[in-house]
């Protein structure tokens, strides 16, 4: 994908923070499947808040929201600090370091 946006993320953590070190490494070599990959590739198009990633991938809002919680953690998305609606926030891709 070219243009402002970078491409979503290949991979994503799935270890629970109680896990010993060896699944963390495992979990950050496995690839980004399911719901969080469609939220990725929606992003990928353009920033949005919950209600528009929902309408671009299907998900329900509540789907969307707690990936959205997920991928956040996993550092692969972030805030732009814009509302889109009461209360919505925007997001986007983590840029690339």
């Amino acid at each position: 994908m070219s243009g402002y946006y970078p491409e979503p993320p290949l991979f994503a953590a799935a270890a629970r923070r109680t896990d010993p070190p060896t699944s963390h490494a495992a979990a950050k070599r496995a690839p980004v499947r399911g719901d969080k990959l469609k939220i990725l590739k929606a992003l990928a198009a353009g920033p949005g808040g919950q209600t528009l990633l929902a309408a671009r991938t299907g998900l329900t809002v509540a789907a969307v929201g707690k990936r959205l919680s997920e991928l956040r953690t996993d550092g692969h998305i972030e805030r732009t600090g814009r509302e889109v609606a009461a209360g919505e926030c925007e997001y986007r891709i983590t840029p690339r370091s």
